[in-house]
């Protein structure tokens, strides 16, 4: 989101909201304005995986997870910047967006490099998350900073799965994902000394459970 949107109107911010969505859910690296950062690199001298090797698919698979992923974190931030009470509040969830737009572009880049395409959910990704991100800045800023604290916690418990899973020769893919888990524990730790209340329990277990339906259907769709 560009920064003018922290001086909007309600109204305003609501269409700058439905224009972004369009733009994440494009299934270009450009839709999220490019990325403000450079794509973290592998060691020099990686090739990675062959193109059509099983290796290049599970790869191209597991990052497929990990852009829809990143839509829904961004349309989150969307939606809990659209209704924060508090402007820093919601100028820390347009900088995490901004970060989560790296995240994005960074995703597509690995998806193209692959050979291989965005989940075609993307678009029920985004829209899901919206309103979900709407809902919990709704019940007040501190319950919003801490729905982010519990999801990049979350996030991070995913990349170090998605680590593990990934082809070890695709190390570009690698380099993305170690950089991503560096940001979302950052974005955790600002929510955190922002006040951020702890989710009861069973709303972390519903969190968890829907990440899992989104992951399982990414992975092949």
């Amino acid at each position: 989101m560009p920064p003018e949107l922290r001086e909007l109107t309600p109204a305003d911010r609501l269409l700058s909201v439905i224009d972004q969505g369009l733009k994440a859910i494009s299934g270009q690296p450009a839709g999220v304005a490019r990325a403000g950062r450079p794509l973290p690199g592998p060691p020099e001298g990686s090739e990675g995986p062959a193109p059509g090797s099983a290796a290049a698919r599970e790869a191209a698979s597991l990052m497929r997870v990990n852009h829809a992923g990143e839509v829904a974190a961004q349309a989150l931030y969307h939606g809990q910047a659209l209704v924060a009470r508090d402007p820093a509040v919601r100028t820390f969830m347009l900088d995490a967006a901004r970060e989560e737009g790296d995240h994005l572009s960074w995703c597509a880049a690995r998806l193209a490099a692959l050979g291989s395409r965005p989940s075609v959910l993307d678009p029920l990704w985004y829209a899901g998350s919206l309103a979900i991100g709407a809902l919990a800045g709704l019940a007040g800023d501190k319950v919003s900073l801490g729905f982010i604290t519990e999801t990049e916690r979350q996030v991070e418990g995913h990349i170090d799965d998605q680590l593990a899973r990934l082809p070890p020769e695709d190390r570009a893919s690698r380099a993305v994902l170690e950089q991503m888990r560096v940001d979302e524990i950052a974005h955790g730790k600002h929510a955190r000394a922002r006040g951020a209340s702890e989710l009861p329990g069973p709303v972390r277990h519903l969190m968890r459970a829907t990440a899992r339906v989104m992951t399982a259907s990414a992975y092949w769709f």
